[in-house]
């Protein structure tokens, strides 16, 4: 092969192919290799357990084989390390890193439904690494993976993953071929760099140039006054906030919110919230907001208790999820977050719903139903209540509602819990609250007194429909539940009723008047 011509060979079926390498950058001064390498030095290289390039090529084969053999032809002390989706970087992977003097890291794809992302796993390689050179290289567009995106610091692209284009790659990683990026046009001319943006704690003194990123960044449904969203973004204790400035204006281009809240009673599991990441319009595609995500995601995997993180926040309620739609969805399947509705966790949708109480059947939905009753509470249920919910809340995985339930009694607001009740046994419950009052849960639920002054909220309904004490069909209870949250929400003077973060039943509230305000998808993952 001649230095500076891409290969062409003959390996893939229908003709000849041009395996074009792509140098997108080399911050590291590191390519060709031998400006760093002496005799003895060893070069890790980390490739996936994927499938051969070739559907026919059924021998069992490691697909990247070529590539380790390619390279160890220039330089005999490669140490080719396999590593899978499932397991990322193991303490094998760690103690190989840790002897090496450089790390080749191999990217073949974008993740599958079932897989963990290897932008993910290389990132993690790269902390592992510390100093050394690490070299990217990609089997695919860097724009497809999200690695323009991302900081690594050496980048190489590859059109596929057939032997020649690995072939092709060692050439240029050792010096012997010129690169596509090194020559004509240079790729980094028609984009601004992605760097590693250091994030910074937000104090929480100043909220305006945080509100102004936030109406500015939201669409206009999601805007909120100053006064608002400063008390909902300072909770102190379990509240972190980051902020990325310009290093000369000390301007605040980039935002990023986190809460952590106790799962269940026993206060000893938590749930940490990436509540929210937004990034000033003019200074997106910089690495800004991948820089607060990756800081965020290590501030709360170290908080002892956390066992899952998630997307979007519970109390006090931001967003319930990504909003459904929202070009970021696929910022995140980049990363990771799997989005095909498959499991829990996995992107359902969640939906807040509007209704006008005018459109609600008039004289209620309220037919009796043998021993089934409703009211609002008293002091006396307080331990039904509680028994209750912490049941409801754990078997469903209803994160934070017992706390919602158990605040709103201590405020000594207990009537505005709902309750149905068959016979003398709790089987649903639901909590309202108007934009006037100062309960934890109005200041925690800000989209109903956002609409309008005249709109009640509806939170946290429990139906116990595997529960056997309970006769009557789940459409029944729940029902008759609205129609009680409803009317007592009509005798305080409210106009609409705002429903919070619902799974399912888009058929069935749509029938009863209720309008679809929003829709997310829920996403979490275990630590």
């Amino acid at each position: 092969m001649l230095p500076g011509q891409p290969a062409t060979t003959s390996g893939h079926r229908g003709g000849s192919r041009r395996s074009q390498v792509t140098l997108i950058r080399d911050h590291q001064a590191c390519i060709p290799l031998t400006r760093i390498l002496g005799e003895g030095d060893i070069v890790v290289l980390l490739t996936p357990v994927v499938r051969p390039a070739q559907p026919d090529d059924g021998n069992g084969h490691d697909p990247f084989e070529p590539f380790g053999r390619a390279l160890a032809s220039r330089h005999p002390w490669i140490r080719h390390v396999p590593y899978t989706s499932r397991n990322g970087i193991t303490s094998t992977h760690v103690g190989f890193i840790k002897r090496a003097k450089a790390v080749i890291f191999v990217i073949s794809g974008p993740p599958t439904p079932d897989q963990s992302s290897q932008v993910e796993i290389g990132l993690v390689a790269r902390m592992v690494g510390e100093q050394r050179p690490q070299i990217i290289v990609a089997c695919q567009s860097v724009q497809d993976l999200g690695l323009n995106e991302a900081n690594f610091a050496t980048i190489v692209q590859l059109p596929g993953y057939l032997p020649s284009d690995l072939q092709a790659a060692a050439a240029v990683l050792f010096g012997e071929a010129a690169a596509a990026g090194t020559i004509g046009l240079d790729v980094q001319s028609l984009m601004i760099e992605p760097k590693f943006w250091p994030p910074e704690n937000w104090d929480g003194l100043n909220v305006a140039p945080v509100h102004e990123l936030w109406n500015q960044c939201l669409p206009d449904h999601f805007h909120l006054e100053k006064f608002p969203l400063q008390s909902l973004l300072q909770r102190d204790g379990y509240a972190m906030h980051f902020v990325v400035k310009l290093p000369d204006t000390h301007e605040v281009v980039g935002f990023c919110a986190t809460y952590t809240t106790f799962v269940d009673r026993e206060g000893e599991r938590l749930i940490g919230s990436l509540a929210l990441i937004i990034v000033k319009p003019a200074y997106r595609h910089r690495g800004i907001g991948l820089s607060l995500y990756e800081h965020a995601l290590k501030q709360l995997k170290r908080i002892r208790g956390v066992d899952r993180i998630q997307l979007g926040s519970t109390f006090p309620r931001l967003l319930s999820g990504i909003p459904a739609g929202c070009s970021s969805e696929s910022w995140f399947q980049r990363r990771g977050w799997q989005m095909d509705g498959q499991g829990p966790g996995r992107g359902q949708d969640i939906c807040d719903w509007i209704l006008k109480i005018d459109d609600w059947p008039s004289g209620g939905l309220s037919a009796a139903s043998a021993g089934l009753t409703f009211r609002q509470g008293t002091f006396d249920d307080f331990n039904l209540i509680a028994d209750f919910v912490e049941k409801e809340s754990a078997r469903k995985d209803y994160t934070g509602w017992y706390d919602q339930y158990m605040n709103l009694a201590h405020d000594g607001r207990i009537s505005d819990i709902i309750l149905g009740l068959e016979r003398s046994e709790i089987v649903a419950s639901a909590l309202i609250y108007t934009p006037h009052e100062v309960s934890s849960l109005a200041q925690d639920l800000p989209w109903a007194r956002t609409i309008g002054p005249d709109v009640g909220g509806v939170a946290c309904i429990c139906i116990a429909d595997e529960n056997p004490a309970m006769t009557t069909s789940k459409d029944t209870v729940m029902i008759r539940l609205l129609d009680t949250c409803v009317t007592v929400l009509r005798e305080q003077g409210m106009k609409r009723v705002f429903l919070d973060a619902v799974r399912g039943g888009y058929e069935g509230f749509q029938s009863m008047g209720f309008q679809k305000w929003a829709i997310y998808r829920d996403l979490w993952q275990k630590v």
